[in-house]
């Protein structure tokens, strides 16, 4: 067969339809003796090449792999597949690339590449023909792998679903073709197929907010969808779903992988799978599991456009898309494991190699190889797959998983890498969202705050001081823990001690969140001591042990009054903290309404209920905590994007240039008693409590009031405003900040939902609410309508006779007082009258109902018959001074300027 010149981008690899119907096909190894394209092809189809091909039949002791070495072009039946190949010698190495010109090609034609060289494992050479390896470019791929002796380039068998055989032995001659994922091409030279897309959203980094959802887990059980949609692109896309994304207000949606996945060898054995999708398959192809079914029966150019709808419907409704992406290592783990494309095609210059042994592959990721980005053509894979995802599907950013194996030189991390410069430099992607991951399993592997301009970063300093000041210090006591006012209020503010690290980096480059996709829910964090992986099925050696995480006296869910109040408390504390802290925040889907995944702080591998988002909350006929903190967090978020305070790039606290820091007078920091702090209180473990003003020349200034000890406490706010509570974590259990010296209590009984008061009554997510709740059965609904009706009775009685008893004990105190002034007796006497009425109040608590526990204060908290100190320390009950303040016990608050 004639071989005409190339068309197009003959140094570029990749398969490139061209004007007289056939294609261009470019494919890079540099190592090769020989490469073939294969073209897989039907039998009930004519084929394409009946003029060009040779067709070859068995011949006794003579391998096929032996025989299409005597043709250009040709061509075999494999009856038991049903299936026709069709191999074209590719020419080549021409600079390390191959190529062939083929005269027809086809949109959703499938095909491989078949590579044969030098087999010697132990110098980490390992071609085998035998072998179809998948395009690194398709952009599309079909099947799957099967766990058999086909997948794996050296001898081995499947026992007992376990490979058995050595890495290092002779070469397989088995052939893979029907057990392995197919190349599927797509024609996409359409330029004007993106015309009429909207515009990216390209919303500040100041004004961002982040949202992190899996594609399948947040509608796979979406009560809203039809069972078709659930699970899918298209689900996503859903009007419904993307009226509730609007209502909870976030302006990025961050989705976990999409690109084309595959389970690791491990997971496979043990019939599992890789639901995160954390081991990337193909990096040009989307994963096909999440499309619709009719998508999937159309083949892969139906499931590239359902991912296109999807992303053009988020931003029609104003949200950025982010895509997880995995370029630190891929599907094909270790030397052990199977040959599905780069191993195939170039081992010795795609991954990277120990030293020592040149055999053996290096592995910072903790996936059995690292791709080595000190090749020149790795980083050039890498870019020209961002650029197709960027430029074709419409993606507005990525965050780089493990982000320090891509910033490897000879081993050790550089924030000078040529890949960080090259995803700088570009005219498309640097223009885009850029965050790393800054860490990974390495040697120094910890390197948050050093990726410098432009990428943001995960700050994990964030979540754990988060975690630690609201979790594991108030579990001890909340006196003195190991998160002081010094480290809280550096996160507060940014965290410049990592961030400051070049001229013009700002706050904004901090990633803050305190859960995401690997870990507890945020609502496990504060039901969980304890990690429960136990249906992983790793005897629960997975996942960190290391979590901050408590479950305030009991493990799992519990009726208890006390322990579901802490909680929610500490959740609002933990959110409230994040929504109001300098940076850019991130939050976990299914967060805002208490979703769980029942313990476990792994579920990588449980595509089933346990990651899925529960919204079984919306059939609930009244108003249920979940509905509760939904509104709270859509309203912490409409506060933030109200405040152009928020909206600034530099830091409050100090500003980088040149290298030299200099104080903000953007922010003031004050003690309870209104002065401003000493350094001795900076560094005091015990000085939990504490107010920061963020300053605003021109518009409202506000103040973030943190009390992190166990009772009430009184502050003296500046002076020079007057102040107004514009949101407090104690509103879950229905207290506010009061003027004087008593918290403000709040009634949460018998209020309308946000979404049936503020949202248009013709939106979709007030007709889901809705809809959800008439469509509960009757009979159950009346019950749970008739029952919450006598809690709320039970509970308005219950907060009349609490309000007595509170009186009462006041007016006794104030005699007691009296008394005590007279007679100097001990102040003991009032401590143990504080405890009796706090005894009392847990009292009446312990006989409510479950739903009535749900809405109660922990009496240790806000026990309103303690009167608290004014901000010089003594007890009184004279007319309150305009400018003091009584906080919840365990809250933050933000308060505004009035007028």
């Amino acid at each position: 067969m004639r071989n005409p010149p190339l068309h197009r981008y003959a140094t570029r690899p990749g398969f490139y339809f061209t004007e007289d119907g056939g294609a261009d096909v470019v494919v890079r190894s540099e190592t090769a003796d020989q490469v073939w394209l294969s073209v897989i092809e039907s039998l009930d189809d004519p084929t394409a090449f009946y003029q060009d091909a040779i067709r070859l039949f068995p011949v006794p002791n003579v391998p096929f792999v032996d025989q299409i070495r005597e043709f250009p072009v040709c061509m075999r039946i494999i009856e038991d597949q049903y299936v026709r190949e069709t191999l074209f010698r590719m020419h080549g190495p021409n600079y390390g690339l191959w190529y062939v010109h083929i005269p027809k090609a086809w949109s959703g034609m499938r095909y491989g590449f078949r590579v044969d060289g030098a087999w010697d494992p132990r110098r980490g050479v390992r071609f085998n023909p035998y072998k179809l390896l998948l395009d690194p470019y398709a952009k599309g791929i079909d099947g799957k792998m099967e766990l058999s002796p086909a997948a794996f380039s050296y001898e081995c068998e499947v026992k007992d679903n376990r490979v058995m055989g050595s890495a290092f032995g002779n070469m397989s001659t088995v052939d893979s073709l029907g057990h392995m994922p197919l190349s599927v091409a797509i024609d996409d030279r359409d330029k004007t197929k993106h015309d009429a897309d909207p515009d990216h959203p390209h919303i500040p980094w100041s004004k961002t907010v982040i949202y992190e959802l899996h594609v399948k887990g947040f509608t796979a059980q979406a009560p809203w969808l039809p069972e078709e949609l659930r699970g899918t692109y298209a689900g996503l896309a859903h009007p419904t779903t993307v009226a509730y994304l609007q209502g909870l207000g976030v302006t990025s949606i961050e989705l976990l992988p999409i690109q084309a996945k595959q389970p690791e060898v491990f997971l496979q054995e043990r019939e599992r799978p890789n639901y995160w999708g954390y081991n990337t398959l193909g990096y040009f192809a989307p994963e096909p599991s999440y499309a619709t079914k009719s998508a999937q029966e159309r083949g892969a150019e139906a499931v590239r456009n359902e991912v296109i709808d999807m992303v053009r419907a988020l931003h029609e409704a104003g949200f950025e898309v982010i895509m997880d992406v995995v370029y630190n290592h891929s599907c094909e783990g270790g030397v052990e494991g199977p040959t599905v494309c780069w191993r195939g095609l170039d081992a010795i210059s795609t991954y990277r190699r120990q030293k020592n042994n040149i055999g053996r592959l290096e592995d910072t990721t903790g996936c059995g190889n690292t791709f080595d980005f000190t090749n020149t053509h790795v980083v050039t894979f890498a870019i020209d797959s961002l650029r197709y995802w960027a430029k074709r599907i419409g993606i507005d950013g990525f965050r780089f998983d493990l982000g320090v194996s891509l910033a490897r030189l000879n081993g050790e991390f550089t924030q000078h890498h040529p890949f960080l410069y090259a995803l700088r430099s570009d005219l498309l992607l640097g223009n885009l969202k850029l965050t790393m991951e800054p860490w990974d399993l390495g040697n120094l592997g910890w390197r948050t705050g050093q990726f410098s301009v432009p990428f943001a970063e995960w700050n994990d300093r964030f979540r754990d001081t988060t975690r630690q000041f609201w979790l594991t210090d108030v579990e001890s006591g909340g006196r003195v823990g190991r998160i002081g006012m010094q480290e809280m209020a550096t996160r507060l503010c940014g965290s410049a001690d990592l961030f400051a690290t070049d001229p013009g980096r700002g706050a904004a480059s901090s990633i803050n969140f305190v859960a995401c996709h690997d870990g507890f829910t945020l609502t496990d964090l504060t039901r969980y001591a304890n990690k429960h992986n136990e249906a992983n099925g790793e005897n629960n050696n997975d996942g960190s042990n290391v979590n901050n995480s408590v479950n305030f006296g009991t493990e799992g869910e519990t009726d208890d009054v006390t322990i579901v109040a802490r909680r929610e408390r500490a959740a609002m504390n933990m959110l409230g903290t994040l929504l109001l802290s300098l940076g850019t925040p991130m939050m976990l889907a299914g967060d805002e309404f208490g979703n769980s995944q029942d313990g476990n702080n792994n579920a990588y591998c449980q595509d089933s209920p346990i990651s899925y988002l529960k919204w079984d909350w919306l059939y609930q006929p009244k108003k249920s905590w979940h509905m509760h903190r939904l509104e709270t967090v859509s309203k912490l978020v409409a506060l933030r994007k109200s405040l152009d305070l928020y909206h600034q790039e530099g830091f409050f606290t100090r500003l980088t240039q040149l290298g030299l820091l200099k104080p903000s007078s953007r922010i003031q920091w004050f003690l309870p008693n209104g002065t401003t702090p000493m350094e001795r209180d900076w560094f005091d473990l015990g000085q939990r409590s504490f107010a920061m003003q963020l300053l605003d020349a021109s518009e409202t200034d506000i103040l973030i009031v943190i009390n992190g000890v166990p009772e009430d406490k009184q502050f003296r706010l500046p002076s020079d405003n007057e102040w107004t509570p514009a949101w407090c974590s104690a509103e879950s259990t229905g207290h506010m900040p009061g003027r004087g010296m008593k918290v403000a209590d709040l009634q949460l009984e018998g209020q309308p939902t946000v979404w049936t008061y503020s949202v248009p009554e013709n939106s979709e997510i007030h007709t889901l609410v809705e809809r959800m709740q008439d469509g509960a059965d009757g009979a159950t609904a009346r019950q749970l309508s008739d029952a919450l009706d006598a809690d709320m009775r039970a509970i308005a009685h219950a907060e009349a006779a609490a309000k007595a008893e509170r009186e009462q004990a006041r007016q006794a105190k104030q005699a007691a007082a009296a008394t005590h002034a007279m007679s100097g007796e001990d102040d003991d006497a009032f401590s143990a009258g504080a405890n009796i009425a706090a005894y009392r109040a847990h009292a009446r608590n312990t006989q409510r109902t479950p739903q009535q526990q749900m809405q109660s204060q922990p009496p240790a908290s806000s026990d309103p018959s303690q009167t608290a100190p004014d901000a010089t320390g003594a007890a009184t009950d004279a007319e309150p001074d305009m400018n003091v303040w009584t906080f919840p016990a365990f809250s933050i608050s933000l308060m505004k300027q009035l007028g």
